[in-house]
């Protein structure tokens, strides 16, 4: 089953097909709202990801930013490959669950952290 557009440029979009309802690519859910980078920090719930966000926070009394972070609780597709350290794409969408309320379009660093992964064993094997 091909992926059907969801209003977003995607610049990878799931080659795999997967029979999630809640999949913006394959299912039903619809996306809508901002739309949000993290970092993926862990994967031990079954299609749910947390995802750390860091962003800017400008203090008015100082008038200068300081550095803050949240995390958040975001559905991932199985035909969405993510693990943790992973660079995502995630799009609000309507209540998931109690704490779902965002699904994830995009992996960013897909095939990245295996090349990485790779030099390293490389490096390892020469040091030897």
């Amino acid at each position: 089953m091909e992926a059907r557009n969801i209003g977003v440029k995607v610049s990878n979009p799931p080659a795999k097909a997967c029979d999630d309802v809640h999949c913006p690519f394959h299912g039903a859910i619809t996306c809508r709202g901002r739309l949000y980078e993290g970092v993926v920090t862990s994967t031990k719930r079954q299609k749910t990801v947390t995802v750390r966000r860091d962003f800017l926070f400008k203090v008015k009394k100082f008038k200068r930013y300081e550095r803050r972070n949240s995390k958040q609780s975001v559905h991932c597709p199985p035909c969405i490959d993510v693990s943790v350290g992973d660079a995502v794409v995630f799009m609000e969408t309507r209540k998931i669950s109690k704490t779902v309320a965002s699904v994830v379009i995009e992996n960013k660093s897909a095939g990245k952290g295996l090349a990485v992964a790779a030099v390293k064993d490389d490096d390892k094997e020469a040091q030897a």
